[in-house]
């Protein structure tokens, strides 16, 4: 009997095997698309974002993040969720889907993640033992564990410094879904597959994973790290995007997978950083007015160009800066609502985009040229914002206000490496000293999940062996 023969041989006795439990669970599972399996272990965000254009949503309102207090939830009169559906019967395995999701696991290293991390020795257990009720609950669990990493990243929220991007591409009832298909159409390996992420630097960094010696396990440690971090986003960026990488001291526009626009960001200093976010963008403010935060107020108060805000008992509330040749906004600024109230704008300060190292803000993205970023975008779409109406609200010195016709969504990340189609590694400096905390949890069984304080990480990360499961 062929391989091919032997296969099918075995897969049909293996379903065999599993049709009384199949008959409880099949039909409903395929009739049902919003499950929430009670046994699943891992915990994943509740909803997909939108492709093209994500909701313009500050940060701070999206569940998950640590600024978000769980009551503001159903403020301003939002209806109460519906009751979730009844819970499907656990999924059934059968053997073949079992052992496919064993090598699965077995050369899972090629896209940067341990295979201990997912017990494959117990799963192969589980198989040998035959048992139909063991093999599916131990099945389901790894299967959860590699999706949710696939997906989201293996690092966990506790080892990423400054991260404000709420990925949400894998909720618990998708996961549910998800692998109820994969075992209709018996392809573990697709299923899986099509959670990893399309951006091309991801299939870059993967090339140079596997053009590293095993030796080199300092170099490789930063290509997984920045493996994961692009899992850390949503694997839909959006048709039309802005990306601006800290490190690297640049912010690009790419459009359908192309780069149009790039051109050199200086970002924030060590003592305020820039954190890493997603925000949607509106629009731009021509001529603004700076509103000088609270945290750098002593720089203006009282100074030459300031305007004191009052209330009505005389008493400063703020400063603000007057649109002219001063403003430390330039000319424009982005209309980009977050709970950072970090934006891309101008500057007064254009010879410093010539610095080599350029960490020079209070954390906001100045962006060299952005008028003629602004310009493409206003354009964009039969927009009425032309070139010349540009420059003639530009030279009116008035503040005005400028929207697109479509948002587009901005991320603000912090990738220490890049890959050349080469395979070549560009290396960026790790100037926040974000990568020893995240790189320590990559390396830990729950991805960092159980650590509580950065001192944790610096002075003694936990090996795997004592770290608590998913």
């Amino acid at each position: 009997m062929n391989g091919l023969m032997l296969r099918k041989a075995t897969r049909t006795s293996s379903l065999l095997l599993f049709t009384a439990l199949a008959g409880m669970a099949a039909a409903p599972a395929l009739a049902q698309s919003a499950p929430v399996r009670a046994a699943a272990p891992v915990a994943v965000p509740k909803a997909k974002p939108t492709a093209s254009a994500p909701k313009a949503t500050p940060e701070g309102a999206v569940p998950g993040n640590p600024d978000f207090a769980p009551d503001q939830a159903d403020q301003a009169g939002q209806s109460q969720a519906a009751p979730a559906p009844a819970p499907l019967p656990p999924a059934v395995w059968d053997v073949v889907s079992a052992e496919d999701l064993l090598h699965y696991i077995q050369q899972i290293g090629v896209e940067g993640l341990d295979p201990e991390d997912y017990d494959p020795e117990g799963l192969r257990s589980a198989i040998t033992a035959g048992d139909p009720g063991l093999i599916s609950a131990a099945a389901t669990q790894r299967f959860d564990m590699v999706s949710s990493d696939l997906a989201l990243g293996h690092v966990k929220k506790a080892g990423r410094i400054d991260w404000y991007i709420v990925d949400k591409d894998l909720p618990a009832d998708k996961q549910d879904a998800l692998l109820r298909s994969a075992l209709a159409q018996h392809d573990i390996a697709g299923a899986l597959n099509g959670l990893l992420p399309t951006h091309p630097q991801y299939a870059a960094l993967k090339a140079a994973l596997a053009l590293t010696p095993a030796s080199d396990t300092e170099e490789r440690d930063r290509i997984r790290l920045n493996m994961d971090r692009w899992r850390w986003l949503p694997r839909d960026l959006g048709a039309k995007y802005i990306i601006v990488n800290v490190p690297s001291f640049h912010a690009t526009l790419v459009q359908d997978g192309a780069t149009r626009w790039k051109e050199r960001a200086i970002a924030g200093k060590l003592s305020t950083p820039t954190p890493q976010l997603m925000a949607v963008a509106t629009g731009v403010i021509l001529n603004p007015w700076w509103e000088v935060p609270k945290s750098i107020e002593k720089e203006a108060a009282g100074k030459k160009g300031f305007v004191a805000v009052k209330n009505d008992d005389g008493e400063i509330q703020r400063w603000r800066q007057p649109p002219g040749p001063t403003n430390a906004l330039g000319q424009l600024k982005f209309v980009m609502p977050n709970s950072k109230a970090i934006y891309l704008h101008d500057t007064n300060a254009r010879s410093r985009f010539n610095d080599s190292v350029r960490a020079l803000s209070h954390g906001c993205v100045r962006t060299q040229h952005v008028v003629d970023l602004a310009t493409l975008l206003l354009g964009d779409d039969n927009g009425t914002w032309t070139p010349e109406k540009i420059k003639a609200a530009l030279a009116s010195k008035k503040t005005v206000q400028a929207n697109f016709v479509k948002s587009v969504p901005v991320y603000i990340v912090y990738f220490s490496q890049a890959a050349l189609l080469s395979g070549r590694i560009v290396d960026y400096k790790d100037m926040y000293g974000r990568d020893p905390k995240a790189m320590a949890a990559l390396n830990m069984k729950d991805g960092g999940a159980s650590l509580t304080a950065p001192s944790e990480l610096a002075n003694k990360p936990k090996p795997k062996d004592q770290v608590a499961t998913r």
